[in-house]
C-alpha cells in the first residue's frame, strides 16, 4: 500500500472564507492552551492530557470531535522533540532549550479534520467543514483532474485545512494499493545521481542540471541581497522565494523519477541505485562548493523514484557506491587515475573511455543485478546424494552379539 498525499484548493465565498479563518484561530488559540497544559502537568500522552483539557475545550466552544484533534495536535508536537532527544539527534543546550518552553502554534496554523468534522462531496466538487460559525456546506473544490479521481477512489483517514499566500487548501490522505510486482525483471536500469547531472542511467539517457544549478545560483545572489537588508519586507520575500525554489526542485525530481520509472516499467526491468546515506559526511569540497552539495536532493529524487517503482510494481535495488566511478566495467580494474577529471572516464588498464557518469550507472546496473541474483536465488535442496540404505540395519535398541 502507497501513502501519498492529494493537495485541492478551496474556492470559499467571503462568508465561508471568514469562517474558516476564525476557525483556525480558534483551533490553534485552543491548541496552545492544550500545549501549555501539557508542559505544566507533564502529561505529553493523549489519554493523560485529556483529562486536563476536554472539558475546557468543549467550554471554549469546540465540538467534542474537533477537541479530541486538538488534544492530539497538542501530544504530537511534543513526540517529535522526544524523538530527536532519544536517538541523539538533540543534544546539550539546544536541547535544554526546546524542552525548556511549550510548544507554540502560529494563528493561521494547519488543523486536521476527520470524516466526523468534514465530508467530500467529489460529483458536486464540494466539502462541508466544521466551522466556529457552524456547518459550513457547499465550499467548492478544484485540483488536477487525475489528482481528484485518485481522491475520490482512495481518500483514507484524515485530511488538514490549510491557509497559505492568502489560498485555502486541503491535504487529503490516499492509500493506493500496490501494483504487482514484477518478481522476475529481465535486467535492471542503473541510475547513477549527480550535481552537475542529476541523473544518468545506464542506457546513455542524463538529465542534465545545468539549468537547475543555474536557477539556485541566482536565487543565492537575491537572497544574500534579501538578507542583508534584513527588512519585514525582506523576510517576507525570503521566505516566498524559498518556497519557490522548493517547489522547482520537486516539480524536476518528480518528472526524472516519473520518466525513469516508466522506461523501467515499459521494457521490464528494475532500478538500481545508490545508498547515498551520509554523502555529505563522506565528501570534503571547497568553500565554494559546499553549498551546491547541501543543497543537492537525492533523498527526495532517491524517495521519488522508490514510492512511484512500487505503485508500478517496479524492483528496486539499492547498491554500495563505492567506486561506482572508478570501476572500468569491462575489465574491473578499479582506480583514482581512472577518472581523471568530473566528466570523463578511462581506464588504464584497457583504455575503455566514456563519461563518467554513464560508466558510472553500468557499475550500477551490474551491481544492482548482482544483488537481485543474491537475494532472490532459490534454496534448491541438494537430491544428488542417495539416501543411505538401512533396510539391513538393526534397530538402534538391538544389542550386539
Amino acid at each position: 500500500m502507497v501513502k501519498q498525499v492529494v493537495q485541492v484548493k478551496l474556492l470559499p465565498t467571503p462568508e465561508q472564507a471568514a469562517a474558516l479563518a476564525a476557525t483556525l484561530r480558534a483551533v490553534n488559540d485552543a491548541a496552545n492552551w492544550a500545549s501549555q497544559t501539557a508542559f505544566a502537568y507533564g502529561v505529553p500522552r493523549e489519554y493523560a492530557l485529556r483529562q486536563h483539557t476536554y472539558t475546557e475545550l468543549r467550554d471554549r466552544g469546540l465540538g467534542s470531535q474537533v477537541a479530541q484533534l486538538v488534544i492530539k495536535k497538542a501530544c504530537h508536537a511534543y513526540a517529535p522533540i522526544a524523538g530527536l532527544i532519544k536517538t541523539g539527534r538533540l543534544q546539550g543546550n539546544r536541547a535544554a532549550k526546546a524542552t525548556s518552553k511549550p510548544v507554540v502554534f502560529r494563528a493561521d496554523a494547519a488543523q486536521a479534520f476527520d470524516d466526523r468534522c468534514l465530508s467530500w462531496d467529489h460529483d458536486a466538487c464540494t466539502v462541508s467543514i466544521w466551522t466556529v460559525a457552524g456547518r459550513m456546506r457547499g465550499i467548492r473544490f478544484t485540483g488536477h483532474p487525475d489528482h481528484l479521481k485518485i481522491l475520490a477512489a482512495h481518500r483514507r483517514g484524515e485530511s488538514d485545512l490549510v491557509f497559505r499566500d492568502g489560498t485555502w487548501y486541503l491535504y487529503a490522505t490516499v492509500d493506493i494499493a500496490d501494483a504487482e510486482a514484477n518478481t522476475d525483471p529481465i535486467d535492471f536500469v542503473g541510475v547513477d545521481m549527480g550535481i552537475v547531472n542529476i541523473a544518468t542511467t545506464s542506457d546513455g539517457d542524463n538529465h542534465c542540471g545545468a539549468g537547475l544549478r543555474r536557477y539556485r545560483r541566482r536565487m543565492a545572489k537575491v537572497r544574500a541581497e534579501l538578507q542583508a537588508k534584513a527588512t519585514k519586507s525582506a523576510k517576507k520575500k525570503l521566505k516566498a522565494r524559498s518556497r519557490r525554489e522548493a517547489r522547482a526542485v520537486n516539480d524536476i525530481n518528480h518528472r526524472i523519477s516519473k520518466q525513469l520509472v516508466s522506461v523501467a516499467e515499459r521494457t521490464g526491468r528494475g532500478i538500481g541505485i545508490e545508498d547515498l546515506a551520509g554523502v555529505r559526511d563522506r565528501v570534503r569540497l571547497p568553500a565554494a562548493q559546499r553549498g551546491e552539495l547541501n543543497s543537492w536532493s537525492f533523498h527526495q529524487l532517491q524517495t521519488y523514484i522508490a514510492y512511484k517503482a512500487k505503485r508500478a510494481g517496479v524492483p528496486v535495488v539499492v547498491i554500495d557506491p563505492r567506486n561506482t566511478s572508478r570501476r572500468c566495467p569491462r575489465c574491473g580494474h578499479t582506480a583514482k587515475a581512472n577518472r581523471p577529471n568530473q566528466a570523463s572516464f578511462a581506464c588504464r588498464r584497457c583504455g575503455l573511455a566514456g563519461p563518467a557518469d554513464q560508466v558510472a550507472a553500468i557499475n550500477i546496473r551490474d551491481r544492482a543485478r548482482m544483488t537481485w541474483a543474491a537475494v532472490n536465488q532459490p534454496i534448491v535442496a541438494d537430491t544428488l546424494q542417495p539416501a543411505a540404505d538401512t533396510s539391513d540395519k538393526p534397530p538402534a535398541s538391538a544389542g550386539g552379539s
